[in-house]
């Protein structure tokens, strides 16, 4: 994605703390994109979303206090939309009959090793994390794979630093106790 896809009035303040914003978390909403639905071009397609959704929330004049914050906002209430359509979509295909394994193997077959690797791993932490309570396990993500910080993430899903922090700790805890049963 690139700025030239937006329609960003130049000279502006909002437009310098927009770039700045953009180039400072475009690559790290990615990577959270990525890890979450473990498909590069869906990913991409929902960070372009999102600043094309927080452009406009500009435009009208919402004023942004962290656009951290409010980025991985956006980001996180797509990807709960992604999740939703996609439930859809499977409860479709296997009243319809569709064999998901011979996409899967499709899926498979075109990738490169360094990217099946990476995918590989993606998915077998999510499995773990897929273990612990969602509360937690958002906690988790946010913070220890997308770097943020507990006063961020109590801004993103509206609750105090203290609940973000115990839901971190718990989190762990519970992530630690998967963990020694499976070895």
């Amino acid at each position: 994605m690139s700025l030239l896809d937006l329609d960003i009035p130049s000279g502006s303040h909002q437009e310098d703390a927009f770039i700045a914003a953009f180039d400072e978390y475009n690559d790290a909403l990615f990577r959270h994109a990525f890890f979450r639905l473990s498909d590069r071009e869906r990913a991409i397609e929902l960070v372009h979303d999102t600043y094309i959704q927080a452009w406009s929330y500009v435009c009208k004049g919402v004023a942004i206090g962290s656009y951290k914050s409010f980025l991985y906002k956006i980001l996180n209430n797509r990807i709960i939309d992604e999740y939703r359509k996609q439930k859809s979509v499977s409860l479709d295909a296997m009243i319809d009959g569709d064999e998901s394994d011979e996409r899967y193997m499709t899926e498979l077959h075109d990738h490169s090793h360094e990217t099946l690797i990476t995918s590989i791993d993606a998915r077998h932490a999510l499995e773990y994390l897929q273990d612990i309570p969602p509360q937690y396990r958002e906690a988790v993500v946010l913070r220890y794979i997308d770097g943020l910080s507990p006063k961020e993430i109590a801004e993103l899903i509206e609750t105090t630093e203290n609940v973000v922090s115990l839901r971190i700790h718990r989190g762990l805890k519970a992530l630690k106790k998967i963990l020694e049963t499976k070895q």
